[in-house]
């Protein structure tokens, strides 16, 4: 707080960079971690910038408006404002400037960044990635390759993990022989098997070969990685520089292997720059992504300027040539640059991506992260300004990979579980410092700050928000998700990433990707069949109901109809059958013609009567009788 000159400055305003006409008048606050803008408006909307995100910060000449100021962050995102008094803008600039420009690694925001977690879900969240069950899921022979002790407590070499996996033939003289011919001791060791070749992905730093220096130890280690893989006689070392820049490194007293003295290697060599050519390459693209309004010449000129997408074309071939190396010829590689943290970590990572469906999912990504970036040494804190420090260190390599990662997603979009706004969240947690993962360079540095102790880890909080990073089209059961990505990497396969370059300002509302409108349309869809389902289940219980009170009625009907009919027939067996029925027909009684006394009787008397009705009414009972037991039986 003492570096806060003024917490506080009213009626300033943010500007909108695509219509400088438009703009919100409100409260700049600022505090020990942010700067905070709050609208007038009834909505009271607030933006907030962390400070560990600022990465300058420009006051432009003071006109009759007030006094406009410009802050640009390490995400891309520019903010514009006018404050009313130049005495106000001058406070502002001196405190973001000191606050977004930590001196000490206990100023980082995550030492003071506190989500209310108890010492036991600290310590349970920092072992979410387990690199020893990575190593197991590869289905490393034992036989073949075994973890050293060498480096227990850093004494080998102290950029490097403590735990190395290593050819089981190499002896421990070959371990500590290589690494002191290694520069900064980063000796080869495993970053990747690949279970079906049984070919290997190893990584180092360069040798320190000079002009004629060699080491016999150090030969015997890329023949023990050689001899480590029974189905190949040779094994390639790609040297990630390009060529002349390796050959420079020969006046200091380093290099590259020299294929005389190593036998059974093919040498080759990648082309990929410096940290200091891709540091100016993304400044230009920024500035690309900053034009207010560009024409198309104006665009594509100052794309090609920046050659950001040739750099990144480099990145991805020795991805490629690595994983065809692995998986197609059955060879194993070592690859390093000059030290092995920058672009060796590249190409190491871009490989494994090709080749391992796991690293494609959202689990997997943040498990190659943590072992080829953090574990094995790349410099956070220095690559990304997390201290005040030279800016000769800073460079875009992180950046790089996970633009690899997205220009691979743009050709097989079904082949990754994430999308693109995990790789955004991802690199803005990478500059943001609010979680410890990122912070120092090299896994002894994390220890050294007690970092598991006194801050967080970021993957159980991605890991719990995961479905806002599930891509709609990812098929865990495609043929391409399962297999190695066989990527283009011809000039026209390669696109500008609009969503992390394109937005110069947060104001601005950037189109909807096809990926989140098909998330849209996605969570729509399940909104719909929950409620589809909900009503099928009413339904059900509805027609249950309602058969269930047809079904008593129709048994009441028959029981009723039953009781009715074994009334009758009862009814009908007790009658005297004179009583049973009325004849159903009769004969005339009237006299005919040849009528005869009426003393005698006539041919149709009652007796002929009689026995006529008789046996009408016999056969009528009858008839009745067998339909009542018929029906009841019924």
């Amino acid at each position: 707080m003492e570096h806060i000159r003024t917490p506080k400055v009213e009626h300033v305003r943010m500007i909108d960079r695509r219509t400088p006409r438009k703009s919100t008048v409100g409260t700049l606050y600022l505090s020990s971690t942010h700067t905070i803008f709050v609208e007038n408006s009834d909505a009271r909307k607030e933006t907030w910038v962390l400070h560990s995100l600022v990465n300058n910060v420009e006051r432009l000449p003071t006109n009759p408006s007030g006094s406009p100021l410009i802050i640009r962050c390490k995400n891309f995102h520019v903010y514009k404002l006018l404050i009313p008094l130049e005495r106000d803008c001058l406070d502002v600039v001196a405190s973001l400037t000191r606050l977004s420009h930590p001196e000490r690694y206990g100023e980082l925001f995550c030492f003071s960044f506190n989500p209310n977690l108890d010492r036991e879900l600290r310590e349970k969240a920092w072992c979410f990635i387990d690199l020893k069950a990575d190593f197991n899921r590869m289905g490393i022979p034992s036989n073949l390759w075994h973890i050293t002790a060498a480096n227990h407590e850093y004494r080998l070499c102290e950029t490097y993990p403590s735990e190395l996996y290593v050819p089981k033939s190499a002896s421990p003289a070959v371990i500590v022989g290589s690494a002191k011919f290694r520069s900064r001791g980063r000796l080869p060791v495993l970053s990747y098997f690949h279970r079906d070749t049984s070919a290997s992905i190893c990584r180092s730093s360069q040798p320190l070969s000079g002009f004629s220096a060699r080491s016999s130890e150090d030969e015997q280690m890329l023949q023990a990685i050689m001899r480590s893989n029974p189905v190949s006689d040779f094994m390639y070392v790609v040297d990630t520089r390009p060529k002349l820049n390796a050959m420079a490194n020969r006046a200091a007293g380093k290099g590259y292997e020299n294929e005389d003295h190593y036998t059974n290697i093919k040498l080759q060599f990648i082309g990929i720059e410096n940290i200091h050519v891709m540091r100016n390459s993304q400044q230009k693209l920024i500035d690309v992504g900053e034009l207010p309004s560009p024409s198309m010449s104006d665009f594509l000129w100052g794309l090609e300027n920046s050659s950001w997408l040739k750099h990144i074309k480099a990145v991805l071939d020795a991805g490629v040539f690595i994983a065809k190396a692995v998986a197609e010829d059955g060879v194993s590689v070592l690859v390093h640059c000059s030290d092995g943290w920058d672009r060796t970590a590249q190409a190491c990572s871009v490989a494994s991506v090709l080749l391992d469906p796991y690293y494609r999912t959202i689990k997997g990504l943040m498990v190659l992260i943590e072992k080829d970036w953090v574990s094995f040494g790349h410099k956070f804190s220095h690559r990304y300004a997390h201290l005040d420090g030279d800016p000769k260190e800073v460079s875009p390599v992180m950046d790089q990979f996970l633009e690899c990662v997205w220009q691979l997603m743009q050709q097989f979009p079904c082949a990754f579980e994430f999308n693109e706004r995990f790789l955004i969240q991802l690199h803005t947690q990478i500059y943001s410092c609010q979680f410890g993962n990122f912070i120092g360079n090299c896994q002894k540095e994390h220890r050294d700050l007690k970092l598991q102790e006194r801050t967080h880890s970021l993957w159980p909080h991605l890991w719990e928000n995961r479905a806002e990073y599930i891509n709609p089209l990812y098929k865990a059961e495609l043929s391409q998700t399962q297999g190695v990505l066989k990527a283009l990497t011809t000039a026209y396969c390669f696109k500008f990433w609009k969503s992390m370059y394109g937005h110069a300002e947060k104001n601005v509302s950037s189109q909807q990707s096809p990926a989140e409108c098909l998330n849209t349309v996605r969570e729509e869809s399940q909104q719909l069949e929950e409620e589809l389902s909900s009503h099928q289940e009413k339904l059900t219980l509805l027609k249950q109901k309602k058969t269930s009170t047809e079904t008593t009625k129709t048994n009441r009907l028959i029981e009723h109809v039953n009781d009715n009919k074994l009334s009758s027939l009862q009814e009908h067996i007790t009658t005297p059958r004179s009583r049973k029925h009325t004849p159903s027909f009769t004969l005339p009684l009237t006299p005919s013609d040849n009528s005869t006394d009426p003393g005698e009787p006539s041919s149709c008397s009652d007796l002929e009567s009689g026995v006529a009705d008789l046996s009408s009414q016999s056969s009528s009972a009858g008839d009745d009788v067998k339909d009542l037991y018929s029906d009841h039986l019924n």
